[in-house]
């Protein structure tokens, strides 16, 4: 039986420079790391999603590491450029939240610790359920592509023997965590939102069988301090 090994990138940057780690970040990477060598737990295999994100995450623990953008995050960047305006034009709500948001991010650019990179937002969540709904028109990747990419991601992986890790991000992992629970919809989004920073989730593989075993662990993060979200 083999062990997939599904982790979460750490802490990431402000908003403005969401793509890569911040100092906390490195440090719940390299706790990782050295919680999986103290338990014992080696990796026959390791990949990465192309982000810069999660390639630093994979570098504080593996030595070598192969990149698979099939486990890179969707573009929130993208989401938000294309469905924001159609959202500002319908929804008064969004509208001034929008502005808030923005007038935040200004003033708290490269301040790790402002609220406004570290909350996901009434924002976040209206932008992001009209894009899985398919609410209006995108140029980019869809939901159901999405989740097709990271399904394929996954069962390019599933065939390994051993300890596999992978670094990723909370929404394929949650896209992953909901496909052994055979659910294929945006309630995998649920799964992706509860993600900490560094958690690892881990399924058993055994033949054409794929199960959830855990979800979101933290060991490595015994300081509250350390445990974040965003």
């Amino acid at each position: 039986m083999s062990v997939l090994y599904l982790v979460r990138h750490g802490q990431a940057g402000t908003r403005e420079n969401y793509d890569s780690l911040s100092d906390l970040g490195r440090t719940q990477a390299r706790l990782l790391g050295e919680y999986f060598r103290a338990q014992g737990i080696h990796f026959a295999a390791a990949y990465s999603g192309s982000l810069a994100r999660q390639r630093a995450t994979a570098a504080e623990i593996c030595a070598e590491v192969s990149v698979d953008p099939g486990w890179d995050e969707f573009d929130l960047s993208h989401v938000y450029r294309e469905l924001a305006p159609r959202l500002v034009e319908d929804d008064e709500d969004f509208r001034l939240q929008y502005a808030d948001m923005q007038r935040d991010i200004k003033l708290s650019q490269g301040s790790h610790a402002a609220a406004v990179h570290r909350k996901w937002n009434d924002c976040d969540k209206k932008c992001v359920r009209a894009w899985v709904e398919g609410r209006y028109e995108f140029s980019g990747e869809s939901w159901i592509g999405f989740v097709t990419r990271v399904h394929a991601a996954l069962g390019r992986v599933t065939a390994q023997e051993g300890n596999v890790a992978v670094f990723t991000s909370a929404t394929p992992i949650g896209i992953a965590a909901a496909r052994t629970l055979e659910i294929a919809d945006g309630r995998a989004m649920w799964l992706a939102a509860v993600m900490f920073n560094s958690s690892f989730t881990t399924l058993r593989m055994h033949g054409d069988e794929i199960r959830l075993f855990t979800l979101n662990g933290i060991p490595h993060l015994g300081d509250a301090a350390l445990r974040t979200f965003r």
